[in-house]
């Protein structure tokens, strides 16, 4: 069977959502990000397809919004397992993008926790939060084509995003304080000023009478 999937369902988890859904049900086959959809291919017992069918449609990541799904018949081939294959780009196609996600309860509990390795690093996310569309650089949504290509996963990170039972699994701009991007502050010129505690020297500068450019993932923000 091979579904297309069309809609904002890139940069939500959807992949890892279809993945792991598959896996629930017994069901060999991919899940692939195009530069107009995703598609799916899936075979098994008819029962378990209905089932996964219907909970496409009902258990869908909260910040997807499923347009269309069109669902065809296809040869059985191979396949003996499920698998998140390469994307692939289609000149001239259409992709709807996520905004960017707000913090979740679970990456703000590891910000905060004190034992975490991501204890206060201000870019913590997951497939349920964090940057979309201003690291976005083009389509099909994976990381080399977006602003955190530059940024190498360290060998931890790299597990998260392999493991399909972990919340990271696949998320684009996983990172942390050894292999993501830092705070950093700079005069006026450009040049780096080199602070221990960035936020708290910046905080002063404004108590001093200062004016700060706080740069954010979509712009400058005066403070």
């Amino acid at each position: 069977m091979h579904l297309e999937v069309k809609g904002v369902v890139q940069g939500v988890g959807f992949r890892p959502f279809i993945y792991r859904l598959a896996y629930k049900y017994n069901l060999a086959g991919w899940v692939q990000n195009t530069s107009g959809n995703v598609a799916i291919e899936v075979q098994g017992i008819k029962a378990n397809l209905d089932e996964f069918i219907a909970s496409l449609k009902t258990e869908a990541p909260p910040v997807s919004r499923i347009q269309e799904i069109s669902i065809s018949t296809v040869p059985v081939n191979d396949e003996v397992e499920f698998r998140i294959i390469e994307s692939k780009a289609r000149q001239g196609a259409y992709q709807p993008l996520s905004a960017d996600i707000a913090t979740c309860s679970q990456c703000l509990a590891e910000i905060f926790d004190h034992t975490d390795r991501r204890y206060l690093y201000p870019f913590t996310n997951c497939t349920n939060c964090g940057p979309r569309f201003t690291i976005i650089k083009d389509i099909p949504y994976d990381r080399p084509l977006t602003t955190m290509h530059p940024f190498k996963m360290c060998q931890k990170c790299r597990a998260e995003y392999n493991d399909p039972l972990d919340r990271r699994f696949h998320a684009q701009p996983n990172a942390c304080p050894v292999c993501g991007p830092k705070l950093q502050l700079t005069d006026n010129s450009g040049t780096a000023i080199f602070y221990e505690d960035v936020l708290r020297k910046a905080a002063q500068l404004i108590a001093e009478g200062k004016i700060i450019a706080v740069k954010g993932l979509g712009g400058f923000q005066l403070a």
